[in-house]
């Protein structure tokens, strides 16, 4: 697929990229589960060399400029960057702003499909030549979910950083399970294996600081490293430039987080 055109960053958005020349992007599809073509989006360092691989988890509105974005950002900062659509097989995703529909949609994808699907984007990287064999991965609100679910049932995460991920104790709004979505990834944490960072805004619902703090609780003795992070003045998707919800000091604080987290764990030394 030819490499599309790398736009810069929004002004002053945390990590941006100011020149597009650093960074190669472009689509690539992948194996997922029952040997499916996933879409997805790939950014690296324009430089020679190998990298750590990173995957970066779509929220609600799917592969969005945004998330592609965002995925330039992490490649920026020396990683081999993927981001799948995970609405490949529903042909893209529901149209924007219609939340009963973005909503019917999440609740009607398969755990067990998206997780293989993920793990397919993991294989991936790890057989690129330019990746150095370790794959962190960042998700935001349902991709926060979903690293969240991937770090709890693989053992192929090297790191993983959870953003605002929403129902993670539940279902939906109204049931604790349900066959799509059998057991609440909370549940879950701790069969995590892998260093685990999460973010949750103050002013969110879902999930609340107090779901925050159930997690925390649960990851609490595990040997490897975790954390969770509650940032003050802000809500759900606070680091989504695009968005009202978006929060530059909080913005600014995460991604100040974020790049160390994964350097320790992902780069060499």
């Amino acid at each position: 697929m030819p490499d599309p055109q790398v736009p810069p960053s929004p002004e002053g958005v945390p990590g941006a990229v100011t020149d597009p020349h650093s960074i190669e992007a472009r689509e690539v599809a992948f194996p997922g589960a029952q040997a499916a073509e996933i879409r997805g989006y790939l950014a690296r360092p324009a430089a020679p060399g190998t990298h750590p691989g990173m995957l970066v988890i779509q929220d609600a509105g799917g592969l969005s400029d945004h998330i592609q974005d965002i995925t330039r950002r992490i490649a920026k900062l020396g990683y081999v960057a993927l981001a799948p659509d995970l609405y490949t097989r529903e042909g893209g995703p529901p149209p924007a702003g219609d939340m009963p529909a973005i909503m019917a949609r999440l609740f009607a994808m398969s755990d067990a499909t998206a997780l293989e699907d993920l793990q397919g984007a993991v294989d991936f990287l790890r057989s690129r030549r330019d990746v150095t064999g370790k794959v962190g991965c960042i998700g935001f609100c349902m991709g926060g979910r979903y690293t969240l679910l991937l770090a709890a049932s693989s053992d192929k995460l090297d790191v993983a950083v959870d953003c605002w991920g929403g129902f993670i104790d539940r279902a939906t709004p109204d049931e604790h399970s349900t066959p799509t979505r059998p057991i609440p990834p909370l549940e879950l944490a701790e069969k995590v294996t892998c260093p685990l960072m999460a973010a949750i805004g103050a002013e969110d619902q879902n999930p609340s600081p107090a779901i925050g703090e159930r997690l925390r609780e649960t990851l609490a003795g595990m040997p490897q490293e975790t954390q969770v992070d509650v940032y003050e003045g802000a809500g759900h998707a606070f680091f989504a430039d695009y968005r009202p919800s978006y929060r530059p000091q909080a913005a600014a604080k995460l991604w100040a987080r974020i790049v160390p987290f994964l350097a320790a764990h992902l780069q060499d030394r």
